[in-house]
Parts: C-alpha cells; sequence; structure tokens
C-alpha cells in the first residue's frame, strides 16, 4: 500500500480509487508486481530488474512502469515509500493490524499484543524500510482528514535517508572543505553537513566521513552507476557509499 500511495502522490493519479472496482485476482496480480518492485529496491544491484515487468502497474497508473525504471531514483523511491508507511499506513490500517496479530499469529510471550504498546510487526525493523511504529487505536479514533489525509509527505526525508558514507586512502588525508568542494562543484550546493569519523590514533588521519546532502536525490545522482561511486580531489581518491545505520562505522 505504501509503494501505491507513494505513486499516486508522485503522479497526481487515482490509483486506490481504480484498484477498489477491481477483481480480487488483478488486485492480486498488482501485489505481485509490488512485491517484485520492492524487492528488487532491497537488492544492491539493478540485476534482475525487468523492462516490461509491471504491466498492470503501467495501466493503473497510465504510464510506463518497470523495475528497472525505480533504478535512477532508487533512494529517493525507498524514503518516500517509508514516509507513507510510516505516516500513513501505520496510523490506518491499525485497527486490522491489531485484529490480525491480536489472532492468529504465533508470538513470543515478550511480543504479546496489549493496549496501547506498539503492535510487534514480523520483518520489522526492515533492513531497507527501517522501524515502523504501530499504536493500537480506540474505535472512536478521529483520522485527519484535508490534503492527503491530513498528512504531508513532502517533508524533509530523515537524515538517515541523505547521508552517505566517504572512505579515503591512507597517506592522503582530505579535509573536510575539500568533501564539501568536491560535492557542490558536481552536484550545485548540495551539502548540508560533513563529519569527519575520527581515527582511533590522534596523530593519524581521518580515513572515513558522513556526508549529510540537503535531498536524497542528490544520492541517486552519485550512485547513478552502481553502490559505489569514486571521485578525485586534488589529487586524491574519495569513495562514496549509501550510509546504512546498521553500518559497523555507526557512532556508539
Amino acid at each position: 500500500m505504501a509503494l501505491w500511495l507513494w505513486l499516486e502522490d508522485l503522479h497526481s493519479q487515482s490509483i486506490v480509487d481504480k484498484m477498489v472496482d477491481f477483481s480480487d485476482s488483478v488486485v492480486d496480480a498488482l501485489a505481485n508486481e509490488a512485491v517484485l518492485c520492492l524487492k528488487w529496491l532491497e537488492s544492491r544491484s539493478s540485476a534482475g530488474a525487468g523492462e516490461d515487468d509491471m504491466p498492470l502497474t503501467s495501466v493503473v497508473t497510465g504510464r510506463p512502469m518497470t523495475s528497472h525504471g525505480f533504478y535512477p531514483n532508487k533512494f529517493a523511491a525507498i524514503s518516500g515509500i517509508k514516509a507513507f508507511l510510516n505516516k500513513v499506513c501505520a496510523v490506518v490500517f491499525a485497527d486490522i493490524l491489531h485484529q490480525v496479530m491480536s489472532s492468529g499469529i504465533t508470538l513470543s510471550l515478550s511480543q504479546q499484543v496489549t493496549p496501547d504498546s506498539p503492535i510487534p510487526i514480523p520483518g520489522f525493523p526492515h533492513p531497507i524500510f527501517g522501524a515502523i511504529n504501530v499504536i493500537p487505536r480506540s474505535p472512536d479514533f478521529a483520522i485527519p482528514n484535508g490534503g492527503f489525509w491530513g498528512w504531508s509527505t513532502a517533508t524533509e526525508a530523515p537524515v538517515d535517508d541523505r547521508t552517505m558514507f566517504l572512505t579515503f586512502s591512507r597517506g592522503y588525508p582530505v579535509s573536510e572543505e575539500e568533501v564539501k568542494e568536491l560535492f557542490n562543484s558536481y552536484y550545485g550546493d548540495c551539502v548540508e553537513t560533513v563529519k569527519m569519523v575520527p581515527p582511533i590514533n590522534a596523530s593519524e588521519q581521518s580515513l572515513y566521513a558522513r556526508l549529510v546532502v540537503r535531498s536524497v536525490s542528490t544520492i541517486d545522482q552519485v550512485l547513478s552507476r552502481g553502490s559505489i561511486a569514486k571521485f578525485r580531489v586534488n589529487g586524491k581518491h574519495v569513495w562514496a557509499r549509501k550510509y546504512e545505520r546498521r553500518d559497523m562505522y555507526v557512532d556508539k
């Protein structure tokens, strides 16, 4: 659902309204296409992404859609889907999830669903889409009206979604200013902050840094050719990849 809502918001198409009139078999087929797309977004490469593998989604959106077509905007897609997952789906489906999770799915004693406590959802925290906080709502809970159900998903993406991890060559120290100069020269005024990861030994150079950019789309530009991008600044190499919070270099 989060994928469809994101596509609807992105292309101003009434995708969900159209699906209401579809048969169960057609909705199942659309769901299979969505699963295919989500699995590809979880992958670290474009291998397996097809050129004509989302025909029903193409019909519903009114534009050609393929899993391969998500590649140029992979990280923007992940960030957008996460926004709908947390701001919309976690709220409007809380009652359904509470009913399902309370009545049939095996949970450990530490995961039992209780009133006013988050509902444990299998598969979350997800390695790509992160955690989801689903709180049971009372029957008279009012879902906001206006706009897209009262929520704005166009807010700034979380810092982790806009962060890249940089690696430098030992013996060729790169400064914070050089990092800013490098990325701003390629992608415009894109750098928000640069945090150099201090070395264990204060006398040595910093070999890593975290770069926060202003927009997730910048990360898609940087990694348009693969999971790692290589640059040179003042004759020194800089490698960039998407930052992951489960990374070994995260702050303790």
